[in-house]
């Protein structure tokens, strides 16, 4: 018997940055002329550096520079340099690092100029776990283009289902602490609800474009909120403020910006514009999909028939057999919708759902709590039916309830996290998937305990708290658009509207990805497994679902006394006072 599903996980793509040593270095000078000078050296030990292979040293001394323009000119040399010695995932993460407004410049020539800086890291994964020469390295064998894989996140429809009015009062307490602000200058000081005023962000941004400024770190990090919990509209204000726990922020060595106490990924000012626009253009979901060939599929269901009518195979033989099962299956096409496929929404749902493919067919390790496929099968002591099944997982959004006031002016999300579900689907004789919407036990043990463990799971391989990041700020702006808080405080969106001036970082579109297949021999016979599904973030729901909304008097006094404090100007972020 053969069970078979598409594959998509993900790797994290994230580019291995050599670890920087030290900080930056204050360089200043009280002349024009000694700052030439200074400039001058800066860019012969940089190339220096670079001439003798030290990229390390040499990122230092560009983020050395002072100005934008300078600090922007060395780190695209430094990038240069890394495309050139093969590096391509330091070089994308070393333009990371440039200026926003200056990025599109360094682009076309490191990003998107040639086949190596294409989705780079997830073909090295694939290298790495399928056997076999590869044209790049070897000048023969496989190939490799880049490619999507299968996420789905949809808030509209868990909105519905969730949404329901807070009875406890505990919202109270909320709104004594929004309306009183400690304005501490020190963003890195952690904090148990900080306030970010979308409204006031989004005129700071603005202004900063307006002037040809990059956009700040702070910025970018959205003050270092690690988590959404709390979104409020405040009309008399004409305000609309997330707000959450917050912590400072460093880059671990790949690159990524995580917090300095729990190491997971910041919420990113890039990714919330990405989903605030895609729910203002009326989409009800967005995500991605790796989608098998039905001439692939067909061919492999007749070459595992033929080879199971001639009996086992060899233990020597098997390791070929399962290569000629991957070459048998073919590519596989990538979808993604919903948000731009060049996007870091789209990257960062790509390789999660892609690299939970590779954990449930037992090509990637992720701990006893969440064992493969495979190791479930003796487990769950399942009978192997005679058909040829396809497996399929996917990732989607999860949440206990989403509780507002009355007049729908302060809500709270509640127990916000990834779900995985499951499925079998048949295989017909020429290769389609048809949904049977039924999910064999071993199959939707895979998907239960991977749902259950998310949590250490995240904690460990970070794209998959990447994902539960995204997954939370879609909620969030799913509900802004839901309950129409715009439309109450009066705000288009400005910069950050579906056609506004700020332009999150692009990355390489990837397309197709060449399959990838696992096999075990059980209880005497030979199982091949591939892996299918996405990711779907499907929020909007929770915000239609009428059957858990309740009242509580006591939130319909916070919704009327939130109030934004008064902020000096420029300022858009402040941690509530209890």
């Amino acid at each position: 018997m053969v069970q078979l599903s598409r594959l998509t996980a993900g790797k994290n793509v994230f580019g291995r940055l050599l670890t920087l040593c030290g900080c930056l270095i204050a360089l200043a000078s009280s002349t024009i002329a000694a700052e030439s000078a200074v400039t001058l050296a800066r860019s012969q030990q940089v190339t220096e550096h670079l001439n003798s292979g030290e990229f390390g040293p040499a990122m230092v001394q560009a983020l050395a520079a002072p100005s934008p323009d300078e600090r922007s000119t060395l780190l695209k040399q430094v990038a240069t340099a890394q495309q050139a010695a093969g590096e391509t995932e330091a070089a994308t993460g070393t333009l990371r690092r440039i200026p926003r407004n200056m990025k599109r410049a360094a682009e076309p020539s490191i990003l998107r100029g040639g086949a190596q800086a294409d989705f780079m890291t997830l073909m090295n994964l694939i290298r790495q776990n399928v056997p076999g020469k590869w044209e790049e390295d070897d000048g023969e064998g496989g190939a490799m283009t880049p490619f999507q894989t299968g996420v789905r996140v949809s808030p509209t429809g868990l909105l519905q289902r969730l949404t329901s009015e807070e009875q406890t009062g505990q919202l109270t307490a909320v709104a004594a602490q929004a309306r009183k602000a400690d304005l501490n200058e020190d963003v890195s000081r952690p904090s148990e609800l900080r306030m970010v005023s979308l409204t006031r962000l989004e005129r700071s941004v603005a202004r900063r474009i307006e002037e040809g400024l990059p956009v700040p770190e702070t910025m970018a990090q959205l003050a270092g909120l690690a988590q959404v919990k709390y979104v409020f509209a405040m009309p008399e204000t004409n305000e609309i403020v997330i707000a959450g726990p917050a912590q400072a922020w460093q880059y671990n060595e790949q690159g990524q910006p995580v917090s300095s106490a729990t190491g997971r990924p910041t919420l990113q000012l890039d990714d919330l514009v990405t989903v605030l626009r895609t729910f203002a253009r009326g989409h009800a979901d967005f995500g991605c999909s790796i989608n098998t060939r039905d001439e692939g599929v067909k061919t492999l269901k007749e070459f595992v028939e033929k080879s199971q009518a001639k009996g086992p195979i060899s233990d020597l033989a098997v390791r070929s057999w399962v290569k000629q099962l991957q070459q048998k299956l073919g590519r596989q096409d990538v979808v993604v919708w919903g948000v731009p496929g060049e996007s870091r929404v789209a990257r960062v749902i790509v390789e999660a759902d892609y690299r939970m493919k590779l954990i449930g067919i037992n090509k990637l390790n992720a701990g006893k709590d969440i064992p493969g496929y495979f190791d479930l099968l003796p487990v769950n002591q399942q009978k192997i039916q005679p058909n040829m099944d396809a497996l399929r997982w996917w990732l989607t959004v999860k949440c206990d309830a989403v509780l507002h006031s009355a007049d729908k002016n302060v809500f709270e999300i509640q127990g916000s996290s990834v779900l995985c579900l499951s499925e079998n689907q048949l295989v017909t004789a020429d290769g389609k998937h048809l949904p049977t919407g039924q999910s064999e036990p071993t199959n939707r043990l895979f998907a239960q305990n991977f749902t259950a463990n998310y949590g250490k799971l995240a904690q460990k391989d970070l794209v998959f708290a990447d994902a539960q990041n995204i997954f939370d700020m879609a909620l969030c702006s799913a509900l802004i658009q839901h309950e129409d808080l715009r439309g109450k405080t009066g705000w288009n969106m400005g910069v950050f509207a579906p056609n506004g001036a700020y332009a999150p970082a692009t990355y390489p579109v990837p397309k197709e990805v060449d399959s990838v297949v696992n096999h075990r021999v059980y209880r005497g016979r030979d199982i091949v497994v591939q892996a299918a599904g996405g990711v779907r973030c499907d929020v909007m729901s929770l915000a239609k679902d009428s059957g858990k909304n309740k009242s509580d008097g006591q939130l319909d006094d916070l919704s009327t006394t939130v109030k934004a404090p008064q902020l000096p100007v420029g300022r858009w972020w402040w941690d509530a006072v209890k």
